[in-house]
């Protein structure tokens, strides 16, 4: 595998390439790239908040988990210096709080990057918070080398 250059434009790029025009909807965006760590902000977004009940203006558990699949496979592009297709293999999502509407941010720590498979942990918090809203793990197969 040979390893190239993948930037943020081209993060960006693979985002409005790739996936669903619901996904793009979320406008989730890479802020930065690594070989070991990548971070994203999730804008807010109120069709991502609950409507009613108790939890009215909070973001949705669906959206955040939504988000954490997304980011882990443009942080993965972004640690191979190109995109690999991949498909999910597993995402567990731990929320530990609240997430209220506004800026949140994704920070994916990719764990294992093997010829085969990947292992992400991702941590999800509100900008304004140091506190993490979620946490989940995700393992991603590559479906080519």
């Amino acid at each position: 595998m040979s390893q190239t250059s993948f930037s943020i434009e081209d993060g960006k790029a693979l985002l409005q390439n790739a996936f669903a025009p619901w996904v793009l909807a979320q406008n989730l965006t890479p802020e930065t790239l690594g070989k070991a760590q990548a971070t994203f902000t999730l804008p807010a977004n109120e069709d991502l908040a609950l409507r009613g009940g108790p939890g009215a203006g909070l973001i949705c558990g669906q959206a955040i988990a939504a988000a954490a699949d997304t980011a882990t496979v443009i942080a993965l592009a972004g640690a191979n210096g190109r995109f690999r297709n991949c498909t999910t293999v597993d995402l567990s999502v731990n929320y530990l709080r609240p997430l209220p509407m506004g800026d949140t941010k994704i920070t994916v720590d990719i764990e294992s990057n093997g010829r085969k498979l990947a292992t992400c942990r991702l941590t999800i918090q509100s900008h304004s918070s140091q506190k993490p809203a979620a946490l989940a793990t995700a393992t991603f197969m590559y479906l080519e080398d």
